[in-house]
């Protein structure tokens, strides 16, 4: 079962992240952009790069989805495995889509959907995403804009991509109040995962 954690920067998902790696021991725990490959190295130098060019940095972000996939989900789900992963392809396609939607680099009506028509043949869907839900102003102060992608203005385009992807796929996500105690949360999110256990 492959369980997706996602929200704009500063929402305290990976602090759940974190949390739940008590919880579910046995479980794989990653992330996305990955930390221990030269494809998510690549990532992390466009993100501390203002100049970085929007549409290389899509693909980079997508080469290394991909060979997270082949390295770590697919091995994992094959082993019937629970995967919890902090972030995943739902954070391409809102974050991608914001920062193509204002550049000039691609020539599409929907820049949301063209990053999402870009992963259909290969990636794989969550079983179930929960949406850390935060006002953008909030989550900006909380993650103190330290690079390109926590500006308050930047994280409103994201949370309407990520509006967006839950009106298309309701079912697979379910919103959490981010803006309540981080224990509260917590339990949320643990009864998500639980139920979504439960039933699969």
């Amino acid at each position: 079962m492959l369980v997706t954690l996602e929200g704009v920067d500063g929402s305290g998902k990976t602090t759940v992240w974190e949390a739940l790696q008590e919880r579910y021991p046995d479980a794989t725990f990653t992330r996305e952009p990955t930390n221990d490959s030269w494809y998510g190295e690549a990532v992390y130098r466009s993100i501390g790069d203002d100049d970085a060019d929007s549409l290389a940095e899509l693909f980079l972000y997508t080469a290394d989805h991909a060979a997270h996939l082949s390295r770590v989900i697919e091995p994992a789900l094959e082993a019937d495995d629970l995967v919890i992963s902090d972030r995943y392809s739902d954070s391409r396609f809102a974050y991608q889509g914001a920062t193509l939607a204002s550049s000039d680099r691609l020539a599409v009506d929907d820049p949301l959907e063209y990053v999402v028509d870009l992963h259909e043949p290969f990636s794989i869907e969550p079983d179930l995403t929960i949406y850390f839900d935060v006002p953008p102003e909030t989550a900006a102060k909380r993650a103190g804009a330290t690079n390109k992608f926590e500006r308050a203005a930047y994280l409103e385009s994201v949370a309407e991509n990520y509006e967006r992807l839950i009106a298309r796929d309701p079912e697979r996500f379910v919103r959490v109040d981010a803006t309540q105690t981080p224990k509260r949360v917590l339990e949320a999110v643990k009864s998500a995962v639980a139920d979504a256990i439960a039933t699969k």
